[in-house]
């Protein structure tokens, strides 16, 4: 059996911009995308603490250290700039991965930059 787990965790950052022309997905700092694990076109879940809203799409790479969190497309419809998001990374895992699986948690300043790196175990 699979188990649909947790890879990683941007904790609480900002949206800096939405576009609702744009064709779809989130903008991520390549800087906050490479600290967790995030590959350019892997679909994330997004949570926003501000609305509850959730919503699947993929990642597209914001230039690095830019700390850009955008919403493009039909994403920019369920958040606002200055909303905070969390954004998971998952993965399915097979029974005996479970036991060395470590899920990266990133937490960021108000600024969207790297604040803390964390792993968490099962």
């Amino acid at each position: 059996m699979l188990r649909l787990m947790c890879r990683s965790k941007l904790h609480k950052v900002k949206v800096t911009e939405t576009n609702l022309d744009y064709k779809g997905s989130i903008g991520i700092d390549e800087d906050l995308a490479e600290a967790a694990g995030i590959l350019e076109l892997e679909m994330v879940q997004v949570l926003n603490s501000e609305n509850g809203e959730r919503f699947f799409t993929y990642c597209i790479l914001e230039p690095r250290g830019s700390g850009k969190i955008c919403l493009y497309g039909p994403a920019a419809r369920k958040g606002e700039v200055g909303d905070l998001l969390i954004i998971l990374s998952v993965g399915f895992f097979k029974e005996e991965e479970l036991k060395n699986l470590k899920a990266k948690i990133v937490c960021v300043d108000s600024k969207n930059k790297i604040d803390e790196n964390r792993t968490r175990t099962m």
